[in-house]
């Protein structure tokens, strides 16, 4: 059953977070945390207890919901469908400051904690780690590039909530999704993700309403390279004795995709029915970071192509819907109308093949009847023998009664 802000914060402001919870099977400490998720205020410590005193504070007003907060809860985390107005971009001169999420001169909870899940994760062959935890900010980077990665989302992120656009991971309720990355710097054949990692939500911007996906990858250059030691080296990387195919497992290299230690931003729509993408690549290892300012600049200005997109592209996804409904009515109709021909066809056959059984029965019974008649003119004991035979033989072969037979007959909106 899904809990919608309002009904929550009604709840959690007329009886103790630990009823609340025990009727959504939770514990109070999983409902303050869904509270916090919804941006639901809650009783401080002791509430209750100042209540019963009349010392209680005021209760605080719900807040409207953030751009990224979700609108209601699941019990188990299940997703459902919320209708939405279209996503907005800031009203001109200049967007609302919302209230930032991360205070100046701290860390930006996306990027709390996440290096330690980057720490040992697995690496592909182009030397980008593939952590196991999936509910992480947006990184597709080798471990070498992985801390100054860091810094540079954070910077991002911090920049982007001084200007009022708040960076989460996107709820579930919103069905944002993240399109693919092809990190190789020339591109090439699809190869399916193989290799690739990508978060189990998008991270994302609300520039007004307007959702933008950020992913912060690190591109891969086609060098040449040696299979060292379980896994693909740089030939530039490798003693000079090694450079020489002086080892002569060493003797074989090729060219291959490995990270190069340059990042490039990429800006997406998260929208299904709106496709739109804008990257901002490293020339320069580094410079990625003196790019921040333009980059919030251009998102500003993306949000208003953004919103245009999905607008059209919600139109065309109701045309397909109307399109698809009309044509299931069709395909409703024109079934309809062949089983009622089946229907009808099944009726006559039925009715005449009991008017072929009925006409052949009475041929039976005229034949019963003239051998009753006949048997009535012989003797009393070859005339029992005679009748014995005859009820017999209308056992054997059934009623010819032509109601009897007629009652079983349906008639085409009988089937």
């Amino acid at each position: 059953m899904a809990v919608s802000r309002e009904e929550l914060y009604a709840e959690v402001w007329a009886e103790p977070m630990t009823k609340v919870a025990a009727r959504y099977g939770v514990s109070s400490s999983s409902l303050a945390r869904i509270c916090e998720q919804l941006n639901v205020p809650r009783p401080a410590r002791g509430y209750w207890a100042q209540l019963d005193v009349g010392k209680a504070p005021a209760k605080p007003a719900l807040a409207d919901a953030r751009p990224g907060d979700a609108l209601e809860w699941t019990r188990g985390d299940e997703p459902k469908r919320v209708s939405r107005a279209l996503p907005k971009p800031p009203a001109p001169p200049s967007p609302i400051p919302l209230r930032p999420r991360t205070p100046r001169g701290q860390v930006h909870p996306l990027i709390v904690g996440a290096r330690e899940h980057f720490d040992g994760a697995r690496q592909s062959d182009s030397g980008h780690l593939r952590p196991a935890k999936r509910l992480l900010v947006d990184l597709f980077v080798s471990n070498d590039t992985l801390d100054r990665a860091l810094t540079t989302a954070n910077t991002l992120f911090t920049a982007l909530e001084r200007h009022g656009y708040g960076v989460a991971l996107a709820p579930r309720d919103q069905h944002l999704r993240r399109p693919a990355v092809d990190e190789r710097s020339g591109g090439g054949r699809d190869r399916g993700g193989y290799g690739s990692w990508s978060p189990d939500r998008p991270t994302v911007v609300y520039v007004g309403t307007v959702a933008i996906g950020l992913t912060l990858f690190e591109v891969s250059e086609d060098v040449e390279v040696r299979y060292v030691d379980g896994k693909y080296v740089p030939v530039t990387q490798l003693p000079v004795a090694r450079r020489r195919g002086s080892y002569a497992h060493d003797a074989w290299t090729h060219k291959r995709d490995m990270a190069s230690g340059k990042l490039c931003l990429r800006a997406s729509s998260p929208y299904a029915v709106a496709t739109w993408e804008k990257d901002w690549r490293e020339a320069r290892k580094g410079e990625l970071a003196s790019k921040i300012p333009d980059i919030v600049q251009e998102l500003e200005s993306a949000a208003v192509t953004v919103a245009k997109l999905v607008e059209e592209g919600e139109r065309r996804a109701e045309a397909q819907r109307q399109e698809w409904e009309r044509q299931r009515e069709q395909w409703r109709r024109e079934e309809a109308e062949r089983r009622r021909a089946q229907h009808v066809k099944e009726s006559r056959e039925q009715l005449a093949a009991l008017i072929e059984a009925w006409s052949a029965a009475k041929q039976v019974e005229s034949f019963f009847e003239d051998a009753e008649r006949r048997a009535a003119l012989l003797g009393d004991d070859e005339r029992a023998v005679l009748l014995d035979r005859v009820k017999r033989a209308r056992e054997l072969l059934g009623s010819v009664d032509a109601l009897q037979r007629f009652a079983t007959w349906k008639a085409p909106d009988e089937r």
